[in-house]
């Protein structure tokens, strides 16, 4: 018996669109982060980039859960003393780039080191309905279906 062992050219990656209207963050983001790791395939290594491309639209409309849009806070530091800047969820989702919210919680999830960083180049994310990968032809992934809790709308079937 012997452990299967994928290599990189026997990877094939598949390219998958998510509309984030009313999806919850961290479900969202932790469901995007296994498919970037190639985790829901048979065939995973891990230490091999086998996940596939995920493109995210309508990014502003994400829902967080509890306060957590005025009260999660977002830090960076401009490398000088005392020059630490703070920012909420509610200021960068209303912002001009509200897609970073999302690309935060994934890239959080995904390992830290050039593997990492290989699988977060195959996340997209944008702030609208639009998206410039109709050449790929993505099929769409509905998160929303899959668990009841992923989803802040309510569901229609009474």
């Amino acid at each position: 018996m012997k452990t299967y062992s994928a290599t990189p050219s026997d990877v094939d990656r598949s390219w998958y669109v998510i509309d984030a209207d009313g999806l919850v963050l961290g479900r969202l983001a932790a469901l995007v982060a296994n498919r970037l790791r190639g985790k829901h395939k048979p065939m995973f290594t891990p230490n091999i980039d086998c996940g596939d491309h995920i493109v995210v639209v309508n990014a502003e409309k994400i829902s967080l859960t509890g306060n957590k849009r005025a009260q999660k806070t977002y830090y960076r530091h401009t490398g000088y003393p005392g020059g630490i800047k703070s920012t909420t969820a509610e200021q960068t989702l209303g912002g001009k780039h509200p897609e970073r919210v999302i690309e935060k919680a994934v890239q959080r999830m995904l390992p830290k080191g050039a593997l990492g960083r290989a699988q977060f180049t195959k996340l997209h994310v944008y702030g609208g309905p639009d998206h410039p990968h109709q050449g790929q032809s993505p099929k769409p992934l509905n998160i929303a279906e899959l668990n009841r809790k992923n989803s802040t709308r309510e569901s229609s079937d009474g």
